[in-house]
């Protein structure tokens, strides 16, 4: 109870402990360039003040070997790949909420204060650029931008997108896809994570990566209490974060609402598939 993370170890706030954030403000007023290091162990709020630093590092708490893997994600050596696993608040009048908030959970005209986290859930950057495209309904087929394709409620449905690695130098992005359901019986959340891979791709490199997502990973407790598929329409979101869609696909959900049990299907399969680079320009 006596530390900034941990069992008891609470906060009245989400500032920087200390005069931490003094320090951060002086630094960052000489108009050197700063890349602001967080080791925590909890998602402090950074406001605009901070939006001047070059770069964030969000380190958490470092193991044995973390100062040599932050040395070398600093100078290059190594090209991070890493995701966040919260959110990093803006500021902390508009917690507690994370990723999986409802509509109302997120900015609206309810409250006066926007709850719009200043890095979301699955955000992560690179020393390299990456390119999103062609998000396509695989099976079953026959969907059109009028006519969402059907997605039985005992069945399984496979989307693919094409992300090519456009900088100089080899990187890993993340693909996350994302589920939203807008209208349910029950309140949901507007995105929820139900499947993602991390592709390694050389410079120039292309791959497809296509997701196959059983029904039941679109399941929810209903009004009657037990866990069912609903009938409906939903859409499948490729993101880099929950904040930033690259691609969304209308599908509908189709058949009897159906009940499931212990034995569901938890987990989305994914399959990546090389195709020939792209040349670089000279």
């Amino acid at each position: 109870g006596r530390g900034t993370s941990g069992e008891g170890c609470d906060a009245v706030d989400l500032r920087l402990p200390g005069v931490q954030a003094d320090l951060v403000r002086a630094v960052l007023a000489t108009g050197t360039p700063v890349v602001l290091v967080l080791m925590t162990g909890r998602p402090y709020a950074l406001g605009p003040e901070f939006d001047a630093a070059a770069a964030v590092v969000q380190a958490f708490f470092l193991g044995q070997l973390g100062g040599q893997a932050l040395a070398e994600v600093l100078t290059g050596a190594v090209n991070p790949s890493g995701r966040l696993p919260v959110s990093v608040p803006r500021d902390a009048g508009g917690l507690p909420s994370t990723y999986l908030a409802p509509p109302l959970g997120r900015r609206n005209k309810v409250s006066s204060i926007d709850p719009t986290p200043a890095y979301p859930f699955g955000h992560g950057l690179s020393y390299t650029t990456f390119d999103w495209s062609d998000a396509t309904v695989v099976e079953p087929a026959g969907g059109t931008h009028d006519k969402p394709a059907a997605w039985p409620t005992d069945g399984e449905v496979r989307v693919r997108i094409t992300v090519a690695n456009t900088g100089d130098r080899a990187g890993t992005e993340v693909v996350q896809l994302y589920l939203h359901d807008p209208v349910a019986q029950t309140t949901r959340p507007v995105v929820r994570l139900v499947g993602y891979t991390r592709l390694p791709l050389e410079p120039g490199e292309v791959a497809h990566v296509t997701f196959g997502v059983p029904a039941d990973v679109a399941s929810f407790i209903g009004l009657s209490g037990r866990r069912i598929v609903e009938p409906g329409e939903v859409e499948l979101r490729f993101g880099r974060s929950s904040g930033d869609v690259a691609a969304a696909l209308s599908l509908r959900l189709t058949g009897v609402e159906r009940e499931l049990g212990h034995h569901r299907e938890l987990l989305t399969s994914v399959r990546v598939e090389p195709l020939v680079a792209v040349p670089q320009s000279v």
